[in-house]
């Protein structure tokens, strides 16, 4: 019987070698400190989620349009004046021409779920062609676009952040059917001296499927320019752009989130 070479044990870890034994990935130290599986960790909160197949908001969401009023909306141009878009059908329609609108409440970090639908037939191409946006905190933009066999430039498809990152994938659906966003938006954090500390992130589902994963913004969104931050207050109201577009929205609600 041939002896095993040296390299082989050492390989097989069936002789001592110090180096070899010293693991290059320790465990990370526990953040929480709390003992593993200890059953004495608080538990988490109990959230009732809405019914499968439907578009009912969970227990503890905040819901910012029902299909019925927009009592909780007001025109971004000015604090008077009431949302000047129009209801049709359980959705809220663009109103061409009569401004965005933006929520009466502010937010800060939030999980926020709508549903929106492009005109059909489509009219227009590119940047023409159901344009909207969502906003958090009235200065980063989700885009609303109707992409579904549009070209245009990658950073303004449906699910890019507008003007940054483009989608990792084109997950549109025709026009005239609805499509749904989920998105876990997380703010920037300032100092005392009003320097950023912590850029906003963007985690965006379309229709289900992940296209931003935690991306962190170079900015507040703008059109062909880099605008850099600026500091603002902790929360701020969500808003939808009136682009000249029959746009539709419907079944929006929030999850305010801790100030992660």
């Amino acid at each position: 019987m041939r002896p095993t070479p040296l390299s082989l044990l050492l390989l097989l870890g069936l002789i001592g070698n110090s180096a070899a034994q010293v693991n290059p990935n320790p465990v990370p130290k526990d953040p929480s400190e709390w003992p593993q599986h200890s059953l004495t960790r608080p538990k988490p909160p109990v959230v009732t989620p809405g019914t499968m197949g439907s578009t009912g908001a969970p227990s503890d969401a905040i819901v910012l349009f029902d299909g019925t009023s927009l009592d909780g909306w007001r025109a971004a141009d000015t604090l008077l004046k009431p949302a000047r878009w129009t209801l049709v059908d359980g959705a809220v329609e663009v109103a061409p021409g009569s401004g965005s609108i933006m929520t009466r409440r502010t937010f800060g970090d939030v999980q926020l779920h709508l549903e929106w639908r492009a005109p059909a037939p489509p009219q227009g191409e590119g940047q023409e062609r159901g344009n909207s946006g969502v906003f958090l905190m009235n200065h980063y933009e989700v885009q609303v676009l109707d992409s579904y066999n549009n070209a245009t430039y990658a950073d303004g498809q449906a699910g890019s952040i507008y003007g940054q990152f483009p989608p990792k994938v084109n997950a549109t659906r025709p026009p005239g059917e609805w499509q749904s966003y989920d998105i876990i938006f997380h703010r920037p954090h300032f100092d005392s001296d009003r320097r950023l500390t912590v850029p906003a992130r963007l985690t965006i589902f379309l229709n289900g499927v992940l296209v931003q994963e935690e991306q962190m913004l170079l900015g507040p969104t703008s059109n062909a320019v880099r605008t850099p931050y600026s500091a603002h207050a902790d929360k701020l109201p969500i808003l939808l752009q009136d682009h000249g577009v029959k746009v539709r929205f419907r079944n929006i609600w929030v999850r305010e989130l801790g100030d992660g």
